[in-house]
């Protein structure tokens, strides 16, 4: 007689809406501990073979692990002064942007006025109150908190970067500890598959950086954009952001190209550029260099990076793809949750199959 107890259909469905509910929150309230530590798990993936090129030179373990921190906290560092840069080469021409867009609004609310015959004092009293509102809107207290939240993750990123890559086996023994030593093989190869995809996906990440910086910097300098170079290196860092890092990377040269030049015709030609090597982007380098890495289909990768964004804001964003693409290494591992693995891959079934199918449903009805 068969004695085991079988969890009914909705009590079964219940109980993975409130564990998938339970982590959810769990991850969203416990973000600030969360993120830095994911953040250094990846580039301590990333610098692990450096770290062990270093030790097989005959370099202590310690002193190769400080050189690779080091090395990752320069290349941040690096990343942070273009971005600073460039924020200080805008707060040098804001004067400039605000008389010059302050020209152009008040030319086109003349035109909006007399095309659709509107008085001119409505208009600016409806811009009045859409200020006041942004202003009243705007929480300088909450802006100061993300400020100081940020700095203490830039300060305890390297600690946990260092103390990944030092007690890298104790952690790799205990992940092997938690599952049957008959599960060691299938665990094995799942930590394996998530540190090549890792690699991978970042090595392709900074391939593409490399492409965009390159088209955006030689765009900007045919069309005569001031600071072409470091608007382009830019565009490449907020690339690197999906989907919406894209659209920051085309306003920033948009309004450059509208403080310096003459004719309105520089910000749609910069558009255009801009426009025409995101599409070399999306459909020659992120196939061919990022997305053949990670396989992960389309619909899921924006569906993540929503969700993503959604649960942790930018930083979600970016660990969205690379997350999604472990936990389908671990669907693919796991016989009951192969199907859902299938789901997150980019294999697409032909139709001659389904066709098939249903021939021989017809044939056997």
């Amino acid at each position: 007689m068969d004695s085991s107890f079988k969890i009914p259909f909705y009590a079964k469905s219940a109980l993975i809406f409130i564990s998938v509910f339970a982590f959810v929150y769990t991850m969203y309230i416990g973000q600030l501990i969360i993120i830095p530590i994911v953040f250094a798990t990846i580039i301590a993936i990333l610098l692990n073979p450096f770290v062990n090129y270093l030790i097989s030179k005959g370099i202590n373990k310690i002193v190769a692990i400080i050189m690779a921190v080091i090395l990752a906290i320069s290349i941040t560092i690096g990343l942070l002064y273009i971005l600073s840069s460039q924020v200080n080469m805008f707060r040098e021409t804001y004067p400039l942007l605000k008389d010059k867009f302050h020209t152009t609004s008040t030319s086109f609310l003349q035109w909006v006025s007399i095309k659709f015959n509107v008085q001119q004092s409505k208009i600016n009293t409806w811009i009045s109150e859409s200020q006041s509102k942004a202003i009243n809107n705007f929480a300088i207290g909450e802006k100061l908190s993300e400020v100081g939240q940020l700095v203490v993750t830039g300060m305890l990123l390297p600690v946990y970067l260092f103390m990944i890559l030092y007690y890298k086996p104790l952690l790799m023994e205990f992940t092997r500890k938690l599952f049957r030593k008959e599960d060691h093989i299938a665990v094995t190869e799942v930590l394996v598959n998530s540190k090549r995809i890792i690699q991978s996906y970042l090595v392709g990440l900074f391939i593409e950086f490399i492409i965009i910086a390159i088209l955006n910097s030689v765009g900007l300098l045919l069309l005569g954009i001031d600071y072409a170079i470091i608007l382009g290196i830019t565009g490449a860092v907020l690339n690197v952001i999906p989907y919406i890092g894209g659209v920051i990377a085309i306003a920033l040269p948009m309004i450059m190209a509208f403080v310096t030049k003459d004719s309105l015709a520089y910000p749609l030609l910069v558009f255009a550029v801009y426009i025409f090597i995101q599409f070399i982007d999306n459909h020659y380098v992120v196939p061919k260099i990022v997305a053949s890495r990670v396989k992960i289909n389309a619909l899921v990768s924006v569906i993540v990076v929503l969700i993503g964004g959604a649960l942790w804001g930018i930083p979600g964003m970016f660990l969205s793809i690379p997350l999604t693409a472990i936990i389908k290494v671990i669907f693919d591992h796991i016989e009951p949750l192969k199907p859902l693995g299938f789901l997150l891959g980019n294999i697409v079934p032909t139709a001659s199959k389904f066709v098939f199918i249903k021939k021989r449903s017809r044939i056997s009805s």
